[in-house]
């Protein structure tokens, strides 16, 4: 795939997270209550499992570069990276700045280390050394903002790509 993907994935990321922001105002029941309310109801419909499907998703390009995957399965798990990458940045904005943007910074570079590692899969050493940098960022930057929901709700969040079993609790025994 062209390089000029890259530039057309980044330009996306700006403009959904522009128009999430003229959005927040309809947003709907994480709105309401508490911040601690809002950002749990926030993780539980649908922040924590974009964090998650992330956070999956960067273990398995890793996982494919490391078992020398064909270049074809490789760019299979780093489109995919980007491309969960960018629906969770459609999730934002969070009902807390902060994690906005945490998670945004996550999410852009998430989609930058698909980008890289997609047009790098074919033995682009370069490309491949720039994503694995991004993806250590990724890491970094997705357990700061898990950090942040805890500093916030006083509760580890659920990051399954599954919804929560029993009584809907994001944070599914937490401390």
């Amino acid at each position: 795939m062209p390089r000029h993907r890259t530039a057309h994935r980044v330009t996306a990321v700006l403009v959904v997270v522009a128009g999430a922001g003229l959005l927040a105002g309809c947003a709907g029941q994480e709105q309401s209550g508490t911040p601690a309310q809002r950002v749990s109801t926030w993780v539980a419909s649908t922040g924590g499992s974009g964090i998650g499907n992330v956070e999956v998703d960067s273990r398995n390009v890793d996982q494919a570069l490391a078992h020398h995957n064909a270049p074809a399965a490789i760019r299979e798990v780093c489109d995919l990276l980007s491309n969960d990458a960018q629906s969770a940045i459609g999730d934002l904005p969070a009902p807390d700045d902060t994690l906005t943007n945490q998670l945004n910074a996550a999410y852009v570079d998430a989609t930058s280390a698909g980008d890289d590692c997609y047009n790098g899969a074919s033995g682009d050493t370069a490309l491949l050394a720039r994503s694995a940098a991004e993806r250590v960022r990724l890491a970094s930057l997705l357990a700061t903002a898990v950090q942040h929901i805890e500093s916030v709700t006083g509760h580890t969040p659920t990051t399954n790509t599954t919804q929560p079993q029993g009584n809907g609790d994001p944070f599914g025994g937490g401390t």
